[in-house]
């Protein structure tokens, strides 16, 4: 019996490790895709291909498909929210900043959920600590973004990347609570409500792609790896790994997983990209984790969803009207 927890153990860490690489990575298979490829091009193939592996997972796994139309309604809603919306700002982004940057300004995400909690949901009233963490994570975009740079160089698209990476985690964050507050009590499983939101999300996507997704594409090995790390992997198969982290350790040890993300997007940004690293971004994303890490332990702080633009919908598993990604 012994061994058998140890190798569950063991499994159960290298799903968490997997995801946190996966997760962490995406940010570069971002940049790597608008390098060759427009924005909508990039999440046209991410979600398409994150589609198709839920729809596998599904069959093999036998989960039950949602059942009527308000259900699919809510589904719907959260396949903008969760996938369409943060999925093109991130990509949008990714062409005009590094991929390390996005990788911390997406770090935000719990920050944006607990703010909309409050706003959105009259029980959720943030508490002083939970208050605290928020002026803290607010901080350390500051420093993150570093505006004393901006004197003379480039302020206008500096800006507006930063602001669609923050556009990004705001739409996680209403996602959330929309997943909490309409999703969650249905008690669906979880591999049910990522695989009808991201097929959601790619349906969204083919129907826009005549008009948003044209243009040529330089297809290359690192191209077509690339987008199936991103889709199949990142949207598909981690959130898998996840849940099973889940099922395992609970929601709220499985969710320092967002602590590991940024530090995966940051260093293989400077390996593989060779991108550079100013001093004030890493000292900007320890505040804004420190942020999320005082929000949590302030009672009923929503928790983090996975750190990266992936179907948020584990968070369901410890909610009184549980949410997820």
């Amino acid at each position: 019996m012994g061994d058998r927890s140890r190798v569950n153990d063991r499994r159960t860490v290298a799903y968490y490790l997997a995801a946190a690489l996966v997760w962490g990575s995406s940010f570069l298979f971002i940049k790597v895709g608008v390098d060759a490829m427009s924005p909508a091009q990039v999440v046209l193939a991410r979600v398409v291909l994150g589609a198709v592996t839920l729809v596998v997972t599904m069959l093999v796994l036998r989960r039950r498909w949602p059942r009527g139309l308000r259900t699919w309604g809510h589904l719907a809603v959260l396949g903008v929210v969760l996938c369409v919306v943060p999925f093109l700002l991130f990509s949008w982004a990714g062409a005009r900043q590094s991929s390390g940057l996005s990788s911390i300004l997406n770090a935000t995400t719990p920050l944006m959920t607990a703010a909309w909690a409050a706003v959105l949901l009259p029980s959720e009233r943030l508490t002083a600590r939970q208050r605290l963490g928020l002026l803290v994570g607010a901080f350390g975009v500051v420093v993150v973004v570093g505006p004393w740079t901006w004197v003379g160089a480039g302020v206008t698209s500096s800006a507006a990347a930063v602001l669609a990476c923050l556009g990004a985690t705001a739409s996680y964050g209403v996602g959330m609570v929309y997943l909490r507050r309409f999703v969650g009590p249905l008690r669906l499983p979880a591999e049910t409500v990522a695989a009808g939101q991201v097929g959601v999300a790619a349906l969204v996507m083919l129907a826009a792609a005549p008009f948003v997704a044209r243009g040529p594409v330089e297809v290359s090995w690192p191209l077509v790896g690339a987008m199936v790390a991103l889709g199949a992997l990142g949207t598909g198969a981690a959130y898998v790994w996840n849940t099973r982290v889940v099922d395992a350790w609970g929601a709220q040890r499985a969710s320092t997983v967002t602590y590991l993300t940024p530090l995966v997007g940051v260093v293989l940004g400077m390996l593989v990209l060779d991108e550079r690293l100013h001093w004030y971004e890493p000292v900007g994303g320890a505040l804004v984790v420190l942020g999320v890490v005082v929000a949590q332990r302030a009672g009923r702080a929503p928790r983090p969803a996975p750190a990266v633009e992936g179907p948020a919908v584990e968070a369901a598993a410890e909610q009184p009207a549980p949410p997820r990604h």
